[in-house]
């Protein structure tokens, strides 16, 4: 037996040669592979198919079908270009990759949809009032010394949008602090109410604005005698904030790191310190975007301001007595005469309503964006001045020695 051994290993020693190392000096540096964009393949394939559609839809809707349109032709031919498309693609490549690109231009043209609808309505309310828009006066005279024939630079909007802020902000105080209160119980409490608070917010989430309205309606002034003011607006604002609220800090909170909250806890903090000071402050920017989206949301309501607000002319600042007005209603009430003039001035109400927004939703995306627990230069800076006192005062302690 140990002979046999002896005889494998030499046969094995024997074949066996010196390592060789390939020479890869003269060999060609790999190119970096693109994850992205298009091939000029795929944009041969994407003008054939296009041409291709049009061809056909054209040749269906003019010669051989008796049916005309113009929405038809696009269908069709939108139908025919993804047709063509995936045909063409599945030439060269297989069924994964013709699946993949077909989505893609699918998800493309849903984009560009809405994109072309955005500056549709924006391109048509800007059309409608720009005669008014530049006019100093609609943004610093209300319509108290303007009729429905009174030329374009009498009057405007400026006791809307003082009432649009007294309204909001009181619909801000309400719904803020209950908002955060409840998506905080939502995340950290365990017991049988949470499954109980969560369905009312998905109901209120889809619970029609009119509603709210006729519930502040039929309470605040109704049975409890109030009359129409700023404050039931702000009820009913509030209403419809609230779950909007709710749901955005819920889903934030979800986000913040568990390890978080076992560290403090390993420090022995108790559960309520742990949420005041490590699990607010990391989701601080997410909880200012569920807040400006609830916002915006409150911004857009017309049927509860209508129902327990009223309407007037003039300006009101004070919010539990007489009517007061809000930009959407105005806008509402505005587009519905019959004079021309007065339709410009709505149209320029909702410009102003739709930039107030659109500027709200860039400001929440600009926050969304931002990681749990970013910190921007002047709150870092802060913390590494702590830190540098800290560092500096158990330097100067005086150290004990047993």
């Amino acid at each position: 037996m140990t002979d046999v051994v002896q005889k494998l290993e030499a046969s094995y020693e024997a074949n066996l040669g010196p390592t060789v190392i390939p020479d890869c000096a003269d060999a060609p540096e790999a190119g970096r592979r693109a994850l992205g964009g298009i091939s000029r393949e795929g944009t041969l394939n994407l003008i054939g198919a296009a041409v291709g559609a049009v061809s056909l839809g054209l040749l269906l809707f003019g010669r051989l079908s008796p049916v005309a349109g113009p929405f038809g032709l696009v269908v069709v031919s939108y139908l025919m270009f993804l047709a063509l498309y995936a045909f063409l693609t599945s030439v060269t490549e297989g069924r994964p990759v013709v699946v993949d690109k077909v989505m893609t231009v699918l998800m493309c043209t849903a984009g560009a949809v809405a994109g072309i609808a955005l500056v549709s309505v924006i391109s048509f309310v800007i059309w409608k009032g720009i005669s008014v828009i530049p006019r100093t006066n609609l943004y610093t005279h209300d319509m108290s010394q303007a009729g429905p024939l009174s030329p374009l630079s009498v009057g405007g909007i400026a006791h809307a949008i003082v009432g649009t802020l007294i309204i909001i902000t009181i619909a801000i105080a309400i719904t803020v602090p209950l908002g955060l209160t409840c998506a905080v119980y939502l995340n950290e409490s365990t017991g049988r109410g949470v499954r109980l608070v969560r369905t009312l917010v998905d109901a209120m989430t889809a619970l029609p604005s009119i509603l709210a309205g006729l519930f502040i309606f039929a309470t605040w002034i109704l049975i409890l005698g109030f009359e129409r003011s700023g404050l039931a607006a702000g009820l009913a604002t509030g209403i419809m904030m609230l779950p909007i609220i709710i749901r955005s800090a819920d889903v934030v909170l979800r986000l913040v790191p568990g390890n978080l909250r076992e560290a403090s806890a390993a420090t022995g903090a108790p559960q309520w310190r742990t949420v005041w000071h490590v699990v607010l402050p990391t989701a601080r920017s997410g909880l200012a975007t569920a807040i400006i989206l609830g916002v915006a949301r409150g911004l857009g309501e017309t049927a509860p301001v209508l129902l327990t607000a009223g309407f007037t002319a003039s300006m009101n600042l004070n919010p539990v007595h007489n009517p007061m007005v809000t930009l959407p209603l105005a806008a509402f009430e505005f587009v519905r005469s019959p004079q021309k003039a007065l339709i410009q001035r709505g149209f320029a109400t909702a410009f102003v309503l739709m930039l107030v927004v659109l500027v709200l939703f860039a400001f929440a995306r600009f926050l969304g964006g931002r990681p749990a627990g970013h910190l921007s230069k002047r709150q870092a800076r802060r913390v590494a001045n702590r830190s540098l006192r800290d560092a500096q005062r158990f330097r100067a302690r005086p150290v004990e020695v047993n």
